[in-house]
C-alpha cells in the first residue's frame, strides 16, 4: 500500500461508496454532511451494501474495524488545507446551500486538488475542455458564482457510473450499490496530482474483504485514464436512459426509457457520443450503446433525477441542458433533447408554483 492520503469527501450519501473503498485500503475519510448524519456517523459508522457475483446475498461493509479512518462533519467545521484530495460528491444543486457554499470557497483558496463524482461536471472541469465557451454554460447551473476562484487544473472529474441508493425506511448511514460499475476518471493537469490517483487506484485493487467465508474482491473500482474526456462517456447514458425516464406527467424505470423504444434510445445515445468525440473524445473513451443497453435491463428504477422531480424538488442536475448548450456550440440539434429540456422545465416550474 502506498502512504496514506487524508480525503475530505463532500457528499455522505454517494460518497460513502467511494469513502468505504477509501476506508478498505487503509486511508482517512472526512464525510461533510448535515449536523444530525455527521452525529450519526461519528457514532455508528456507515455501512455500504455490495452485490457480489456469484453470491446470493449483499456483502455488507461496515466502516467499523476498516483499516482507515472515518469521521463526518459539517461544513463549518472543516479546514481544506488539511486534507490532500477533495471528493465532490453531491448534487450540483447542494454545493450553494448554507454552509457548504463557504466551504467551497475554502476548497478553491486551499487549492486542494479536486475530484468531482457528479453527473453534472464542475464548470472548471469544463474550462480544460479546448474550444468550449463557458459563459453560455452558466445558465444550466443552479449557482454557477460556487465555482468562481477554483483553477481548472485542480479539478478532474470521474463519471458517477456506479448506481446506489439509500434503502427506504434505513438509517442515513446506509447505502445499498445497485449497479456495481466503476468510477472512470479523467487526469488531473499536475502529474503529481494525478499520481495520487493512480495510487488510489492501485490501493483499491489491491482490496480483498472477508465477509466471514473467506477473501474476496469487492466491486467498484477507480478508474484514472490518460483522457480528460473519459467521463464525458456517461451523457450518452443520461440522455438515452437518466433524462428520459421524465415524460410530461409520469416517470418511468431507466430499463423502459431504453428499452421501450430501442431504436430512438441508439440514436440519441450516437447523437450525444458524436457531440463528445466532436468535442475531441476519442471512439475508445466512450462506451458501446449495446454494453450501455445490456446494464439498463437490470436498472428497474427511474432515475435519481426523475425521482427527485416526482418528488417536488425545486432543482435537479441539468445535464440535459448543459449538453445542449453544448451541443449549440458545435452547430448540433436534437428532437430528443429538447423534448427532455422542455419536460425538465415544466416540472420544475409546477414544483416551483406549488410552494
Amino acid at each position: 500500500m502506498n502512504s496514506k492520503v487524508d480525503v475530505l469527501i463532500l457528499g455522505a450519501s454517494y460518497g460513502s461508496l467511494f469513502g468505504t473503498k477509501l476506508l478498505l485500503a487503509g486511508h482517512s475519510v472526512t464525510l461533510v454532511c448535515t449536523p444530525p448524519t455527521a452525529e450519526l456517523i461519528n457514532r455508528d459508522g456507515t455501512v455500504v451494501r455490495f452485490p457480489v457475483r456469484g453470491r446470493e446475498t449483499l456483502v455488507e461493509i461496515s466502516s467499523e474495524g476498516l483499516g482507515g479512518t472515518l469521521s463526518a462533519s459539517a461544513p463549518d467545521g472543516v479546514d481544506p488545507g488539511e486534507f490532500d484530495l477533495v471528493v465532490l460528491g453531491m448534487q450540483e444543486s447542494q454545493y450553494s446551500s448554507e454552509g457548504v457554499r463557504e466551504l467551497m470557497a475554502r476548497v478553491a483558496a486551499a487549492r486542494t486538488p479536486c475530484l468531482a463524482i457528479m453527473n453534472m461536471p464542475p464548470l472548471p472541469y469544463l474550462e480544460r475542455i479546448p474550444g468550449l465557451s463557458i459563459e453560455p454554460l452558466k445558465q444550466c447551473y443552479v449557482d454557477p458564482a460556487v465555482w468562481e476562484g477554483f483553477e481548472p487544473g485542480l479539478v478532474t472529474l470521474a463519471s458517477p457510473d456506479p448506481q446506489a441508493y439509500r434503502p427506504p425506511d434505513e438509517a442515513k448511514n446506509v447505502l445499498q450499490v445497485g449497479l456495481p460499475t466503476n468510477f472512470k476518471a479523467a487526469p488531473f493537469e499536475d502529474e503529481e496530482h494525478t499520481t495520487m490517483l493512480r495510487n488510489l487506484q492501485a490501493d483499491i485493487e489491491a482490496i480483498r474483504y472477508d465477509p466471514g467465508d473467506g477473501a474476496i474482491e469487492i466491486p467498484v473500482k477507480l478508474k484514472v485514464h490518460d483522457s480528460v474526456f473519459v467521463p464525458l462517456a456517461k451523457w450518452p447514458m443520461l440522455l438515452a436512459g437518466n433524462y428520459r425516464c421524465i415524460r410530461r406527467d409520469e416517470m418511468i424505470p431507466i430499463k423502459e426509457a431504453v428499452h421501450g423504444d430501442v431504436d430512438a434510445s441508439r440514436d440519441v445515445y450516437r447523437w450525444a457520443s458524436d457531440l463528445c468525440t466532436g468535442l475531441g473524445a476519442a471512439e475508445a473513451d466512450l462506451v458501446p450503446f449495446e454494453k450501455y443497453a445490456k446494464a439498463a435491463e437490470g436498472l428497474t428504477k427511474p432515475s435519481s433525477a426523475a425521482r427527485a422531480l416526482f418528488g417536488g424538488a425545486e432543482y435537479i442536475e441539468r445535464v440535459d441542458c448543459l449538453i445542449r448548450q453544448i451541443a449549440q456550440q458545435q452547430g448540433l440539434q436534437s428532437e430528443t433533447v429538447d423534448e427532455i429540456v422542455t419536460f425538465v422545465d415544466e416540472r420544475l416550474e409546477k414544483n416551483r408554483a406549488a410552494l
